[in-house]
């Protein structure tokens, strides 16, 4: 993937995960008629929109990083090891920093 396509389609997930963080970080519960029988599923929701939270925002910290990247020429190296990222796993993962090996050492680690 060329670096300016890159570049674009980095710039538009960042948009779309701000809009999503926003929408996640709102309080529509607020907005909405409490029961004492919603008490049960408002902390399930709750919940849930905290995980996507959670995980909205590790991915918006892996595209600033990947812009980063690109902005220092380093954009396409694995961070670990310094080899090529496959081209199929940037057009997958624009935002991937490592190769597939790498990653994988990386979540076996975990």
């Amino acid at each position: 993937m060329d670096d300016t396509s890159a570049r674009e389609r980095l710039e538009t997930m960042l948009a779309d995960l701000d809009r999503s963080i926003g929408v996640l970080q709102g309080d529509p519960a607020a907005v909405r008629e409490y029961s004492a029988a919603d008490a049960g599923s408002d902390l399930t929701d709750a919940d849930r929109a905290q995980a996507m939270l959670t995980v909205a925002t590790a991915q918006r910290h892996a595209v600033v990083a990947a812009l980063k990247r690109l902005d220092e020429g380093s954009y396409g190296s694995c961070v670990d090891c310094g080899k090529p990222v496959p081209e199929g796993r940037l057009e997958a993962r624009p935002e991937a920093a490592r190769c597939v090996q790498c990653q994988g050492k990386r979540e076996r680690r975990r």
